[in-house]
């Protein structure tokens, strides 16, 4: 008997904010495929995740909203839960990490480590401060500009931009987030994890699998951006100049100065709490144990002992926490398993653009599920889609339009179409009961001029299965969606060839066309099971449909062996239900509602693209630095002139560039302006301007330009004239 435990751990969600399709991709998806096929294989899984309700974000959530912390995370913890709930997330358990078992768990562990001795060393060292609120400032409650990538609103342990992890003291021009103040560096005393010396066996472990001797993981199963962004942390490198060491791992700070959070039970801790990065992994563990004391399990069988396989399913961003120091505390506690493998995957945009919830460009989970209620089987839709633009080893893109073309194409034409044709066409020739086949009858095969029976298609069929198999095993969720999606066009493919809805109306009792219903029907049933991971509630309906009992832990397995061993998966004369469409078609020319919900979520995109163009335009245009200083007397030399555009073309090869002559009373100018891209030339004859008149002529374009037209910028981006508000005479000084 297989004893082997598969623990499977979803990066815990900070429980402040609703979860949006990037999270559901990243990591959330894969790992509810994965840990549902292993159920279908008989495997002993307990699938883990919860909320991560400590830290900065959540205080300051709550800050923002005048709300307790406590309420903030109960608020999101149940939207979330009940969020993947909806969207068939088979959590075992679905923990949060204020739970008094998690605290107890998380100090416990702490307190071993204190124990041992060598694994922490007390520090006291300088850190932000914000005077205004007499309170030292976590991470999180520090902004500034990144030091690695310029940008402005980089946090104190992370930039969100570039992604690279920092402390507080690197960013440049630093303040707080609660006064907006520049804080000031107070001394402090702090818990630090000794991470730097668990580096060689780390090295080792990530690059060779191997640690003490014993090869815990095979390294090619490790994506290569995982363990490229390990390395990076790891590696240590020589300054040429100074000779000094930099990079490498460092010790790292374990407690924080708050009031929100898990307390440090040793003396000496007062005030403090531990980091949320120590923390939140430990909730893994605590999830673990709180899920086996409600099932009766032993909770250490799943995290201590040879036979178990541990896998981290997370985002890119994660990775140093999952493949580094989460690794680094259980080694150092000295009873952990480490994690085989950690298929970290890369991000998913949206529409060509990051997601972001403080620019509201996101698509929300429950936001879907409540906009598309009336959208038939619209979590699998989802599902799909997501599954097929899965960012496994580079970015993935999100896109309206390629969700209507996947979910039209592929799952109503292929998928929809070959069940209704299959279920429809039982009714109408055998009354809705399996047909019996001879399995040595003869039928065209996939090729062109090729045949064969149905117990060789049934073997084809099993090579099939293995080759989905294979794939989810080895992470490759896209390549298994269209692995599940070759098996739906195989049989679609055997039915258009054959065409027995032909040979039925010249001979209801052909051979032929029980044989290639029946083997449809054996399809149909392999679908039932193998669609599960990606399409459960597809899964389900399709079991309904063929009058099958719901899936049971081992039932991929068990149709494996059917398959080698040519066994009929419906028994003769099994019952199946009625016909009803497992999906139906966005672009359907009779129903235009669903297509309209498409629509208007692209709608609600443009618009939200418009505002953020605009507010981008006016920020740049705020944040455009005032020119150097000029005195009076520099000021008195411009000679500004009113007059009246008398005349405008465009001027040849030049598509910014028009042509003026500008009347100025006295005399008239010949102007070249680089306004062509926002006014046509017959809507500016007579618009009355201001000219710098003594700017030296230049020429442009082969025409000498004798001044130049002053310009502002709208919101939208576009130049406007700076004239008098009253006609004024032209020529006019303006002063």
């Amino acid at each position: 008997m297989n004893n082997k435990k598969h623990t499977i751990t979803a990066a815990l969600p900070y429980a402040n904010g609703a979860l949006h399709l990037g999270h559901l991709a990243g990591a959330y998806l894969p790992a509810d495929i994965y840990a549902r096929f292993l159920r279908l294989q008989g495997k002993d899984v307990a699938f883990i995740c919860g909320s991560d309700e400590h830290g900065a974000a959540i205080t300051i959530r709550a800050k923002k909203e005048g709300r307790s912390p406590q309420e903030i995370i109960d608020t999101y913890h149940n939207l979330n839960k009940e969020t993947f709930e909806r969207l068939g997330i088979s959590f075992d358990k679905y923990h949060r990490t204020s739970a008094a078992l998690h605290h107890e768990t998380a100090q416990d562990f702490f307190k071993t480590l204190l124990e041992k001795g060598g694994e922490f060393e007390v520090k006291e060292s300088e850190q932000y401060y914000d005077e205004d609120f007499n309170q030292f400032l976590a991470d999180r409650y520090i902004v500034g500009t990144c030091p690695k990538c310029d940008h402005p609103e980089a946090y104190g342990d992370q930039c969100e931009k570039c992604g690279s992890t920092l402390s507080p003291t690197e960013l440049i021009n630093p303040k707080s987030t609660l006064s907006g103040k520049l804080p000031v560096l107070k001394k402090t005393k702090h818990w630090y994890f000794k991470l730097d010396k668990h580096s060689d066996w780390l090295k080792e472990w990530i690059n060779t699998g191997k640690v003490d001797g014993k090869q815990l993981h095979d390294p090619k199963t490790w994506k290569t951006h995982v363990i490229g962004q390990c390395n990076s942390w790891l590696e240590e490198k020589v300054d040429q100049e100074t000779g000094k060491k930099t990079g490498g791992l460092l010790p790292r700070a374990i407690t924080r100065d708050l009031d929100w959070g898990i307390k440090v039970p040793v003396e000496g801790g007062e005030g403090k709490v531990l980091y949320v990065w120590f923390d939140a992994p430990i909730g893994y563990i605590s999830a673990t144990k709180q899920w086996a004391l409600e099932n009766d399990k032993d909770w250490e069988s799943y995290w201590k002992g040879e036979d178990i396989e541990l896998v981290h399913f997370i985002g890119k961003d994660n990775i140093v926490f999952h493949c580094i120091v989460f690794p680094a505390m259980l080694k150092a506690h000295g009873d952990y398993v480490l994690p085989k493998t950690v298929p970290a995957n890369q991000f998913l945009n949206l529409e060509g653009k990051k997601f972001s919830k403080s620019r509201g460009w996101v698509i929300e989970q429950h936001q879907y599920l409540n906009d598309f209620d009336a959208f038939p089987n619209k979590e699998d839709a989802l599902r799909y889609a997501l599954i097929r633009t899965l960012p496994e080893n580079k970015d993935g893109d999100f896109k309206w339009d390629e969700f209507v073309a996947l979910h039209d194409n592929e799952l109503v034409a292929n998928l929809g179409n070959l069940i209704n044709r299959v279920i429809t066409l039982t009714h109408k020739y055998y009354e809705g009961k399996v047909p019996a086949a001879n399995p040595t009858t003869v039928i065209k095969d996939v090729e062109e001029d090729s045949t064969t029976t149905i117990e060789e298609a049934l073997k084809v069929l099993l090579l099939k299965v293995e080759k989905l198999e294979t794939c989810i095993l080895n992470y490759e969720f896209k390549n298994g969606v269209q692995a599940l999606m070759d098996i739906s066009s195989y049989a679609n493919i055997l039915l258009q060839r054959n065409e027995p809805w032909k040979i039925w109306k010249g001979e209801p009792d052909s051979e032929l066309v029980k044989g290639v219903m029946n083997l449809s029907l054996q399809i149909a049933t392999v679908l039932s099971v193998a669609s599960q991971p990606f399409l459960p509630f597809t899964a389900a309906k399709l079991r309904n449909l063929l009058g099958l009992e719901a899936l049971q832990i081992g039932d991929f397995d068990r149709l494996k062996t059917l398959l080698a061993e040519g066994k009929t998966l419906l028994e003769n004369g099994h019952a199946i239900n009625t016909p009803e469409l497992l999906f139906a078609k966005i672009n359907d020319r009779k129903d235009k509602s669903r297509l309209a919900l498409v629509e208007l979520q692209k709608e609600k995109l443009e618009v939200l693209k418009q505002k953020q163009a605009a507010a981008e335009a006016a920020a740049a245009k705020e944040a455009e630095p005032v020119k150097a200083e000029c005195t009076f007397d520099d000021f008195v030399k411009v000679d500004f002139r009113t007059g009246t555009i008398v005349a405008a073309e465009k001027v040849k090869k030049a598509k910014k560039l028009l042509k003026l002559t500008v009347d100025l009373g006295f005399e008239s100018r010949t102007v070249v302006s680089g306004i062509a891209l926002h006014y046509e030339p017959t809507e500016i004859i007579g618009q009355q301007v201001v000219l710098v008149a003594n700017l030296a002529p230049r020429k442009m374009m082969g025409i000498e330009s004798q001044g130049m037209i002053l310009m502002a910028e709208n919101e939208a981006g576009k130049l406007i004239f700076v004239s008098p508000k009253d006609t004024a005479m032209n020529g006019g000084a303006v002063k």
